[in-house]
């Protein structure tokens, strides 16, 4: 399968997710997401306003933490997304990052909120009664869902770099995610992992995909769009960096870099990327550098390729030659 999805981050007006919305309905891709990253806007509201324009892409959160938003509201808040999306819908879920930045306690056991989380969206979306009884979350038994369910079950998907999560998502979810992440040689690992799980679960081998999104700048001008990249990417290279096994960081280097962000000095931040390690933790350049780097990965076992915000130099015309020339030439 070789799916191509867009993201966004949710920092905007409520027209403007509605001109991206219909934006993005003009080229073909096969889902939308938008982030959940605090302190921005929560992902459902986003999505509820730009669902109506969107005819043909399932849509997501791209992913949930419920330390952020408790279980049993990413439940509520699917089911409604769901009744007005016309492509489909997704939940992503994820243990989230700067959670204690931004005054939010993660569970002390944040792999098995998860697990417990994934229980509770599937008991209360298939109207099941009865109670869930879980070692960090409860329902009563009298607790079921009030609202309109879904038709169909609702794929998740789980966002993570680390092994024991994805052998929760072998075990139950559809799809896992790797964010942050351009890397063809890391697939096959994640794989190995969600491969462990499918076992465990007597699921066969392949039965989750392996979706890998990252910042994403496209545009003509093919110097400057790789410049804007590694800005975008010294925000997060620090934190996904010791997350991937196939590369080695000098310790300096990372310490470094995060002072320089820290200090937000981004042109400085940018000089100290070099354009391999730029390459493995986004995608950016001019269209045919982005159809190298997604057939690279297509080529790795990805299912679904994310190309993430800010798209291009201007977010408009990024969209414009996603749509325009990088899918078109993917799918031929």
């Amino acid at each position: 399968m070789r799916e191509i999805s867009v993201a966004f981050q949710t920092d905007k007006s409520a027209s403007e997710y509605i001109a991206l919305a219909k934006l993005v309905n003009t080229y073909d891709f096969d889902a939308i997401s938008v982030y959940c990253d605090a302190p921005f806007h929560p992902s459902f509201g986003p999505l509820l306003l730009m669902a109506p324009h969107i005819d043909h892409a399932r849509l997501g959160p791209a992913a949930v933490s419920p330390a952020r938003i408790a279980p049993i509201d990413i439940a509520a808040e699917t089911a409604l997304l769901g009744s007005v999306a016309q492509a489909g819908t997704y939940i992503g879920l994820a243990r989230g990052a700067w959670l204690s930045d931004h005054g939010i306690e993660e569970s002390k056991q944040p792999i098995q909120a998860l697990r417990e989380t994934i229980g509770i969206i599937r008991y209360l979306l298939s109207g099941t009664s009865g109670g869930y009884q879980g070692q960090i979350f409860q329902l009563a038994p009298h607790v079921r869902a009030p609202y309109p369910l879904p038709i169909e079950s609702i794929p998740i998907l789980i966002g993570t770099w680390g092994r024991k999560l994805c052998m929760v998502a072998g075990e139950l979810a559809d799809e896992v995610k790797i964010g942050g992440s351009a890397n063809p040689d890391v697939v096959p690992v994640i794989r190995g992992y969600i491969a462990q799980g499918e076992a465990k679960a007597d699921r066969q081998h392949g039965t989750v995909q392996v979706v890998i999104g990252a910042v994403t700048v496209v545009d003509e001008d093919r110097d400057y769009a790789r410049y804007l990249a590694k800005r975008a990417v010294a925000l997060y290279l620090p934190v996904v960096a010791p997350l991937d096994p196939t590369v080695s960081f000098d310790p300096e280097f990372v310490k470094r870099l995060q002072q320089t962000v820290e200090a937000n000095d981004l042109d400085e931040a940018a000089r100290l990327i070099p354009d391999n390690v730029l390459d493995k933790f986004a995608f950016s350049g001019n269209a045919e550098d982005l159809i190298a780097q997604a057939e690279a990965l297509f080529e790795a076992g990805v299912g679904r390729i994310e190309f993430g915000t800010p798209h291009g130099i201007k977010p408009g015309t990024g969209i414009r030659i996603l749509g325009e020339v990088v899918i078109p030439a993917l799918r031929a």
